[in-house]
């Protein structure tokens, strides 16, 4: 029986190996043991393992610890601090306290911008579940809250998954309040899907202030990758002031730690550092005569048929901005909500460009408005006195060239006041370019003294892109057209005509120099910045860009050139004004077939300037009949009716 027993569990210990046949084997063995010691076979027969065999088999362990070891290796040290960090971002939940944005203020503490609420909707694609059936579940469920169709929500997630896995990505924003209660009701079940309560701004007076205050916006890639410290879901300062004191307004955002379970809700915080609330601004602009100076160009827009136009009104004592109109305008709260792309087009491809801010980015020929500047200089460099006497006789004939004057018949002898008052271009061709045996300026000194004034150069606002502005030069000129310079271009030159460029900022602050007689200061719009407590951080004092390069007393001729242009020149209707105001009207030429843009700079009251006021209406036609009776309305008012 023992036999029978044994033989059958070698049957089963040959059957697991590829052993020769029983009967030439196994049973020749047995064969030989007497059967008195039959009992003693064990009940395992092991065979013995060849030397080859065994060396293959510790081969094979070797290599397999040596492939473990290698990744353990590699994942241990060379990708530890990566998996550390997974292991803790699965553990631990960093959260962005956002830091309240610092509002703006007018100069008489009127607030112009508050921060309002706004409920939107992240997703953490990292923390979505990874069965697709389970995440199209989830994403359904989201959808219904929001009432959006779920593949529009899906494909909005979809493009997430390369470089935002691991970051809370907005997908919805501007969530109104009910669906905002509905969704934070079923966020228990809503894995990986966020509600936040962030702020977006509220611009709260009138839209002409829209490219001085600009707008705050979603931060871009391109932002992110130039600006530290800010997440890709910030807002960030677009234009305008926005952008400008970006850093000042901002403040500096909180952090919340929060650990969270397997499923990732949230089990309790960890660790918290609070937001500081950003700094606020107070402007030298009155908001009260910002919206007087609107409705009054719109009036006078409507009346004429015409769109673009600029008002800059500014203090000619400090350079401090009191109010800067730029029409057409835009509503930016629009772009504060998160524009639609069909919204933003039609902005953007509106023929007068509202997005455009003319006041500072607008470049136009200066007209007769340079005069001054031509005047001054001429008297600086002893080229004439207040008594030299020029004839105009209609115009200056060079060879076949003929360069009129706007009187026909021309004007008589006068000297700069009279030229100045009757913007009377026969003299200033003759002071710019020279006629005959009289030396004028030349080419070289105007643009010397342009740049004295402050043109073909930034002023440094704190608005972004400011226009520099073109005074052309001989070398400019041969660079740029291939042409060489005649003297038919300083005479244009010296009326303002031809390929001079300037903006309304530059015109009206060459103009306070001859209300403050002698000084350029940097125009600004921030007259402090003030803490989100009250506190005074900083004052801004006027900042003196030159001062002195003409000598008072040809200020004070050109001044009173200014003024005669009000009693008795082409700026008359100011002259019945409770105030003196003086001033220089001018018509740009700049096409053939369109009407030229109208000009008017000037100041008030004349003895002791309080305010500078520069006009310009594009395609206007004369300065004289359209700038001049915009200036009228709001001068009237500010010293009349601004209580």
């Amino acid at each position: 029986m023992k036999r029978k027993t044994q033989k059958i569990q070698a049957e089963e210990i040959e059957s697991s190996y590829d052993l020769p046949e029983k009967s030439s084997v196994y049973d020749s063995i047995i064969d030989e043991i007497p059967l008195g010691q039959q009992s003693e076979i064990p009940e395992f027969i092991t065979l013995p393992i060849g030397a080859k065999r065994l060396k293959r088999f510790f081969f094979l362990i070797l290599t397999g610890l040596l492939i473990i070891g290698v990744r353990v290796f590699y994942l241990q040290i060379t990708q530890g601090d990566y998996y550390r960090g997974l292991a803790e971002g699965n553990r631990i939940k960093n959260k962005i306290i956002e830091a309240k944005r610092g509002v703006i203020y007018d100069r008489k503490m009127n607030q112009l911008v508050k921060n309002v609420p706004n409920f939107s909707l992240t997703v953490t694609l990292a923390n979505l579940p990874k069965e697709e059936i389970k995440k199209t579940a989830l994403i359904n469920q989201v959808a219904a809250i929001l009432e959006k169709n779920p593949l529009e929500l899906k494909e909005k997630i979809s493009p997430l998954e390369k470089d935002l896995f691991n970051e809370p990505t907005i997908i919805a924003e501007n969530i109104d309040l009910l669906k905002a209660i509905k969704f934070s009701i079923e966020s228990k079940t809503l894995i990986g899907f966020d509600l936040n309560i962030a702020s977006v701004r509220n611009y709260l007076t009138t839209k002409s202030l829209s490219h001085v205050l600009g707008y705050t916006g979603r931060i871009s890639r391109e932002e992110l990758r130039n600006n530290q410290g800010y997440a890709f879901n910030d807002y960030i300062g677009k234009t305008g002031l926005e952008f400008y004191y970006e850093k000042i307004l901002r403040g500096t955002p909180g952090l919340e730690q929060i650990e969270i379970d397997a499923l990732g809700q949230e089990k309790k915080i960890i660790s918290r550092r609070q937001p500081i609330a950003g700094n606020n601004l107070i402007l030298s602009l009155e908001q009260k005569l910002q919206e007087r100076t609107t409705e009054i160009l719109a009036t006078h827009l409507k009346k004429i048929g015409k769109k673009r136009a600029v008002v800059v009104i500014l203090e000619p004592q400090t350079g401090e901005i009191l109010s800067l109109v730029s029409s057409p305008f835009f509503d930016n709260n629009e772009f504060a909500i998160g524009i639609s792309p069909k919204k933003f087009q039609e902005i953007s491809e509106n023929f007068d460009q509202p997005l455009f801010n003319r006041a500072i980015m607008g470049s136009y020929p200066s007209g007769s408005t340079i005069k001054p500047i031509i005047a001054a200089s001429a008297l600086q460099e002893k080229i004439i006195d207040e008594r030299t006497q020029i004839l105009s006789n209609g115009g200056i004939r060079i060879g076949e060239w003929f360069f009129p004057d706007w009187k026909t018949g021309g004007h008589g002898y006068t000297d700069v006041k009279r030229a100045l008052a009757e913007s009377i271009n026969t003299f200033f061709y003759t002071v710019g370019g020279g006629y005959g045996n009289f030396q004028g300026l030349g080419v070289e000194k105007i643009h010397y003294y342009a740049l004295l004034f402050g043109l073909a150069q930034p002023l440094d606002i704190d608005l972004p892109n400011e226009n520099a502005g073109l005074i052309p030069t001989p070398s400019w000129k041969e660079k740029t057209k291939g042409e060489r310079w005649y003297i038919g271009d300083t005479y244009h030159l010296s009326i303002g005509q031809g390929d001079i460029l300037v903006t309304p900022l530059q015109v009206a602050s060459y103009t306070a120099i001859f209300a403050n007689q002698g000084t350029l200061y940097q125009p600004h719009l921030v007259k402090s910045i003030v803490s989100s407590s009250g506190e005074i951080i900083k004052e801004i004092k006027p900042i003196v860009i030159r001062q002195n390069f003409i000598e008072k007393k040809n200020l004070q001729i050109v001044s009173e050139g200014l003024r005669q242009t009000v009693t008795n020149g082409s700026a008359r209707l100011l002259n019945s004004l409770p105030i003196k105001v003086a001033g220089k009207t001018g018509t740009a030429q700049w096409s053939n077939k369109k009407l030229p843009h109208a000009w008017f700079t000037g100041f008030a009251p004349y003895e002791k300037s309080e305010i500078v006021i520069t006009v310009l209406v594009e395609e206007g036609g004369e300065g004289s009949s359209v700038a001049v009776p915009i200036a009228f309305d709001i001068l009237n008012w500010y010293f009349s009716e601004n209580k």
